[in-house]
This record gives structure tokens, C-alpha cells and sequence, in this order.
């Protein structure tokens, strides 16, 4: 009989765990690795699971959630963010697939994105495909960037169940996840662009949030999601900017880019 983990990684999460956690208590093993956290996440995440780890926490979430995947000892092991939910009809179509035993060694599934309490169904939000499910030792993150999908070897599946992404419940819940990315992503451009030039600047102020705005909420749909679409589409086109911002301070200050601490406090 083919088993299944979850693996989770979380930073002062305490407030989403229930939902998430609750979701999955159907699997083999769970296992949360807490990075770094001040609240009582940890406290939160026994009350589902024994398997509970503590980690630093890594600007490059996929370094501890790599941590979290080495500790599953079952066949299969499933990837999950603490503001996702697996659904009932999700959970058994992926407990119907693995006991197929299966030719595929991992699976895409849908994701329905939610923010400020609604669902959005345009945008380009939606079905937001992701790599979560897959047999263990066949898949790995290559650890390079915070958002890069897990590399497969093998083949692929489709499941046709979404699982749930509760993104963002107001505005800052947005605004605080784009200070976290875009600190990352201002390191790694400091780290790999060299010295800011006029050229980057009008890319990531100007070009890159225009064409991601007339696609996202023209050419996609978005305006189709109402109010809700319209601040979700401008959050993700400031993230441009946020980051060059960031770039633009880290590679002329002298703050060491690898650590994003100031050397000369």
C-alpha cells in the first residue's frame, strides 16, 4: 500500500497552521519545519504532528524545504505552504492515484489563488499549475531561486482536483509578502547584475510593470475579477519596482548581499 507525506515549511505561521494542517491529518506522516519563528507556530504544529523540526530562516525558502522533504520516509511526498488547503475531492483523487501505482513519478495540479476573500478566476490566476505531488528521491528543488519549480526525473502526470491558496486576506497581507520577496530577489539582482545602469532602471520601473499590467488585467481577463483583480494586478506589478529599489541599495551601499546585513552598522 503506497504511503504519503506532507512536508511544510513555516515562519510565525500559527495563525494559518490549523487550516492547513487540518486539511492533511488523512497522511501517513506530516512533517512541519519551523523557521525561525517567534510565535507559538511550533506549539500550533504538535498538536497535528510529532514530526516537528526547527531551522534558520533561509532568505531561499526552498533550501528548508529541502530539509523538510529528507525527512519523509514514505513513497510519496507532497509539497504544502502553509496558506494552502488541500480539499476533500483533492485528497481523494491524490490518495486514488497513488494507490494506482502509477508510471509517472510526479503530478501538476491546479490552485485556486484567493485574495481579500475571494476566489480570482482571471489574471492569469487561475489554474496557476503547480508540481507539488511526486514519488520520493524522483524529485528536488535546485535551490537557486525562491519561487523555481521541483526538477522530475521521470514523467508526469495531471491531476484534476486544485487545491486552495489563501494568499493574501487584506491589502498588507500583500504588501508584507512583497518586502520579503523583493528583499530576496534585490540580493540575488545585486548579486548577479552588477553596478544599476539607467537601462535596468527603465526595465523594472517602467516596461516590465506595463507589460505585466496589459497582460495580466487586459489580455487575461483580469478586470473581470473586479476590485479584487484590479489591486492584485497592481500588487504584482510593484514587485518590479520593489525590486529594483532593493537591487539599486544593496549594490551601492556595500550591505553584504549574501546575509542582507549591513557591514558597517
Amino acid at each position: 500500500m503506497s504511503t504519503i507525506a506532507f512536508t511544510m515549511i513555516g515562519h510565525n505561521e500559527a495563525h494559518l497552521l490549523p487550516m492547513a494542517l487540518e486539511s492533511i491529518t488523512w497522511a501517513d506522516q506530516v512533517i512541519y519545519v519551523d523557521c525561525g519563528s517567534s510565535d507559538d507556530s511550533q506549539a500550533v504544529a504538535r498538536k497535528y504532528t510529532e514530526l516537528v523540526f526547527s531551522q534558520p530562516n533561509n532568505p531561499n525558502l526552498n533550501i528548508n524545504k529541502t530539509y523538510g522533504i529528507q525527512q519523509a520516509t514514505t513513497e510519496w511526498v507532497f509539497y504544502l505552504d502553509p496558506d494552502e488547503v488541500i480539499s476533500p475531492e483533492l485528497a481523494a483523487e491524490i490518495k486514488a492515484v497513488i494507490q494506482a501505482h502509477p508510471e509517472e513519478n510526479a503530478f501538476f495540479l491546479p490552485r485556486r489563488n484567493h485574495f481579500f476573500g475571494r476566489w480570482l478566476r482571471y489574471g492569469g490566476q487561475y489554474p496557476d499549475t503547480q508540481l507539488r505531488l511526486f514519488r520520493r528521491g524522483k524529485a528536488s528543488f535546485a535551490c537557486k531561486d525562491v519561487h523555481e519549480m521541483l526538477d522530475v526525473d521521470g514523467k508526469t502526470g495531471r491531476l484534476r482536483e486544485a487545491m486552495d491558496h489563501f494568499t493574501s486576506d487584506t491589502v498588507m497581507d500583500s504588501l508584507k509578502k512583497l518586502e520579503f520577496y523583493s528583499t530576496f530577489h534585490g540580493h540575488k539582482m545585486a548579486r548577479e547584475l552588477g553596478p544599476p545602469t539607467v537601462g535596468l532602471a527603465m526595465k523594472f520601473i517602467i516596461k516590465k510593470p506595463a507589460a505585466r499590467f496589459i497582460s495580466r488585467y487586459l489580455f487575461k481577463g483580469g478586470f473581470l475579477d473586479g476590485w479584487h483583480g484590479f489591486l492584485q494586478v497592481c500588487i504584482s506589478c510593484i514587485d518590479f519596482q520593489y525590486r529594483f529599489l532593493k537591487y539599486w541599495h544593496f549594490a551601492t551601499t556595500g550591505e553584504d548581499i549574501q546575509t542582507g546585513k549591513d557591514p558597517n552598522p
